[in-house]
């Protein structure tokens, strides 16, 4: 998309990528995006699932799938006369997401671990795919739940964490923010030249849109340097880190759901 036509090269324009130096000499590695220690405190914002009004099928993604191949409804997948119908289609996503429409309702993490007895995260892990195994029939989600995508929050959970950022922020709207995006996220892949962004808290909505990459940033940090979140590539929640205020107000706030994860404080 040419730059004068994209509304976000005006908001969000380009800096050089060495503003990313901080987070490498403090979390390391940024590939999948830079994840950050408590500062000093932390949480973990977890994306959003949604299950059915009728509740979950008693077919899986996998299932389903197979009986279309079956039927000769869709065609199996294949490239250079390679097979490509390998594995199990788990029926979860990569990038952007967005609520599933009209019969459709969040399904809290906490509620499901409530109904199958799995913990909402497993000691040890972080928020992904091996999270809920009793849910799954071998490995894939049932056709009544939409599961959390990696790599990305959903558009709702954004929304209200960047209303949190910014009841918390030193300058309300007008904090000055940066936005790192990992370079698996975009269309020209370059790991030497890194895609980072300046833009004010109050305009951050506007990132969830992005034309060249379909996920929200891997990174969103005020230029002070006073809160940090990582959205991880690989991974299902977006890790705040952050002063204590700011963190309590994620744990208690009524339309995000967030956990404290004592082994990935």
């Amino acid at each position: 998309m040419p730059e004068e036509s994209n509304p976000l090269s005006g908001l969000w324009p380009l800096v050089p990528s060495d503003a990313t130096d901080w987070l490498l000499e403090l979390c390391g590695d940024g590939v999948t995006g830079f994840m950050p220690p408590a500062m000093p405190d932390s949480a973990w914002v977890l994306n959003a699932m949604y299950e059915h009004e009728q509740g979950p099928a008693e077919v899986s993604y996998h299932e389903y799938r197979q009986a279309r191949l079956a039927d000769g409804s869709i065609r199996p997948v294949g490239f250079a006369g390679i097979d490509l119908e390998v594995g199990v289609a788990t029926g979860g996503g990569l990038g952007r997401a967005e609520h599933p429409g009209r019969g459709w309702r969040r399904l809290r993490w906490a509620e499901l671990a409530r109904r199958t007895g799995d913990p909402v995260v497993p000691d040890g892990l972080l928020p992904s795919h091996r999270c809920f195994p009793s849910a799954k029939r071998k490995g894939s989600w049932p056709l009544g739940i939409v599961p959390p995508t990696e790599g990305s929050l959903d558009r709702d959970t954004w929304n209200r964490l960047i209303a949190v950022l910014t009841e918390h922020g030193p300058a309300g709207p007008d904090t000055s923010c940066l936005a790192y995006y990992n370079p698996l996220m975009l269309a020209a892949v370059d790991f030497d030249d890194l895609r980072v962004q300046a833009g004010r808290l109050g305009d951050a909505g506007i990132l969830y849109d992005n034309p060249e990459a379909g996920f929200s940033p891997s990174n969103l940090w005020a230029q002070d340097r006073s809160w940090v979140l990582c959205t991880d590539y690989d991974l299902w929640a977006t890790k705040v880190a952050g002063p204590p205020a700011l963190i309590e107000a994620l744990l208690n706030d009524p339309e995000i759901e967030a956990v404290r994860l004592p082994w990935a404080p």
